[in-house]
């Protein structure tokens, strides 16, 4: 039996959220939720959390489970409000730890604010098994967006790819932060397109052309026949090339600064200081 998958979308940030689960009254994973920010007045909420919150209640599910499958640079993280609220276990990849000593430094946070096993409550190892109450899952190691990108595999059927593949008409993501490979991409991207062709594949993100709206879902199949940066008759070295040229002409996130330094503590603000008010950093020259 395929397993339930409900979609929410963040129109500011262009991001996917999802819960997975078998039916009413089991076991879930919500996955990449997103924490309001306006950049302009600095202002955090949690619109699209409550509504997760909401359809979680209503269905009566267990939050097991809240999966990020990275460590993401243009939205803060709601992991943590979520645990705050229906408990569940945080958890990414082990490999946060080299993206901790790249930004931690550059954030000079302090050492138990660089360890990840001060804010997640796991750290997968590559194709790691586990269970969302009774459906399998594998935690996937695709590296190349960032050093610690994971695609969670469930129940042979779904697949939940981060940032590592786009919409078909879209591609693929940048490699150019820190610890990012274009070269890693490539061949992370070849594990998730050696799955079935039925494998339903999930975005974090959407971008659409003109004349589409945003979508979430696509199957392997279609990916390895359209993805326009993937298609089965591109070759390594022509993606490798490509995308490291593409990668030099595009900017940064708008809500990068902010956004690592949230999403390195689960999606936590950083502590409030003597004045009972939280600080975000912005480093000058280093970006």
């Amino acid at each position: 039996m395929q397993p339930n998958v409900e979609s929410f979308f963040d129109p500011v940030t262009s991001t996917f959220s999802y819960i997975i689960y078998r039916g009413p009254g089991t076991a879930c994973a919500v996955i990449d939720p997103v924490r309001d920010y306006d950049d302009n007045s600095a202002r955090t909420g949690h619109t699209l959390a409550n509504t997760i919150i909401n359809f979680i209640q209503q269905h009566e599910l267990k939050l097991q489970w809240l999966l990020e499958t990275h460590i993401h640079a243009d939205h803060l993280s709601a992991s943590s409000y979520l645990r705050e609220r229906l408990g569940g276990k945080i958890a990414t990849s082990a490999a946060i730890s080299k993206v901790s000593e790249i930004f931690g430094d550059i954030f000079n946070f302090t050492v138990p604010e660089s360890d990840p096993c001060q804010h997640f409550d796991h750290l997968f190892t590559p194709d790691e098994v586990f269970y969302i109450g009774d459906m399998r899952a594998v935690a996937m190691h695709v590296p190349g967006h960032t050093q610690a990108d994971m695609a969670f595999y469930i129940e042979d059927a779904v697949v939940f790819v981060g940032d590592t593949l786009f919409a078909p008409d879209v591609g693929t993501a940048r490699c150019d932060f820190p610890g990012g490979s274009a070269k890693q991409l490539w061949h992370s991207i070849q594990k998730l397109l050696a799955l079935p062709q039925s494998t339903r594949t999930f975005l974090c993100h959407d971008y659409p052309p003109p004349g589409r709206g945003p979508r979430c879902e696509f199957s392997v199949g279609q990916q390895r026949a359209d993805n326009i940066h993937m298609a089965d008759n591109i070759s390594e070295t022509q993606f490798v090339h490509f995308r490291e040229q593409r990668d030099k002409q595009l900017r940064l996130p708008q809500l990068l600064v902010p956004s690592l330094q949230a999403n390195l503590r689960a999606g936590a603000l950083p502590p409030a200081e003597a004045n009972g008010i939280s600080y975000m950093k912005v480093p000058l020259n280093i970006f």
